[in-house]
């Protein structure tokens, strides 16, 4: 049975969800995504992945910049709605907002609550070290995705596995199981399970300071730090040649088994291995401030690393 339905829902992650939605016959009778941003060089506003997406398949969108008021309020519950769909919206949903669909709102989370929940939780995953996460769809409440659990499916963290790597095979995981629960919702099939009380962690927003590479942590810990981090916004170190400081990212690279002073450049042929607290890294791939990605030899001959040489 086709259901009446908001989507409220702002980056990239979210698409492949509308467009499943759409696909299956559901009346989306409004868009809701976070207001338009500043971005690239002219500055000019930008809409979000979401509203783009909306717009080009008809959709009204919405973009309030809180839904505390009465107003808005008042305009969402206006829509007469059987459900909402909320996926990674990034605004707060006030009880009147969560009350006003006759089916509540259901929430699309990229974990296996209530393991990480919060704003980042596919690069926290892969940060941790994890080896196992997934998507829920969860019956939303007042908490921060603390709302019981309707449907899951579990994904395993590849070794080699990034940030978006595992945030594409998610999107899309996510997008058949919202569909599944929206066909089970309709039938009245679906059954909530309160989330466990025990395993309570918390993927709070990725802070630009966390990006630096301190090479006094163990080479293994650095590989998760580092594919958690890529693309966005990307693990770093500095190297300072004088007055000049060079600023590079590390997009590819793995743990080995040798050894030397955090920091120190092991070797600098094919790949460049640096010493970390524990073990060493060998970088594959790396991205210099303002150029393109390129793969380590590439790098190595318009930026020379001398073994020896102390990085970071």
């Amino acid at each position: 049975m086709s259901l009446r339905l908001a989507f409220m829902g702002t980056p990239d992650f979210s698409v492949p969800v509308l467009a499943e939605i759409l696909a299956a016959g559901h009346e989306v009778v409004a868009v809701y995504s976070q207001p338009p941003r500043k971005a690239g060089r002219g500055m000019a506003e930008q809409p979000s992945p979401v509203h783009r997406f909306a717009e080009a398949h008809g959709l009204p969108v919405f973009t309030p910049v809180s839904l505390k008021g009465e107003a808005e309020q008042q305009a969402f519950a206006a829509l007469d709605l059987d459900a909402a769909v909320v996926v990674a919206y990034g605004l707060l949903l006030p009880k009147p907002v969560l009350e006003a669909p006759r089916l509540g709102c259901l929430n699309l989370h990229a974990s296996l609550l209530p393991r990480w929940r919060g704003a980042a939780p596919i690069q926290r995953a892969i940060m941790a070290g994890d080896t196992e996460t997934g998507v829920m769809v969860m019956q939303m409440d007042e908490g921060l995705d603390t709302g019981p659990v309707l449907l899951a499916e579990r994904v395993a963290i590849a070794p080699d596995e990034t940030s978006g790597s595992l945030h594409d095979r998610l999107s899309h995981i996510g997008a058949s199981l919202m569909v599944r629960a929206l066909a089970a919702l309709s039938r009245g099939a679906l059954e909530a399970r309160p989330q466990a009380t025990e395993g309570v962690t918390y993927a709070k927003k990725i802070e630009k300071a966390e990006a630096r590479i301190d090479w006094s942590r163990p080479a293994r810990e650095l590989d998760c730090h580092i594919r958690g981090l890529t693309p966005f916004p990307g693990a770093y170190f500095e190297i300072a040649r004088g007055r000049e400081v060079t600023r590079i990212k590390l997009l590819r690279a793995k743990p080995i088994a040798k050894s030397g002073k955090p920091g120190e450049v092991l070797s600098a042929l094919d790949t460049i291995v640096i010493a970390c607290g524990q073990g060493a890294l060998e970088i594959s791939e790396l991205q210099r401030a303002g150029k393109a990605p390129m793969f380590a030899r590439d790098f190595l001959r318009g930026f020379p690393l001398e073994p020896g040489e102390v990085v970071g």
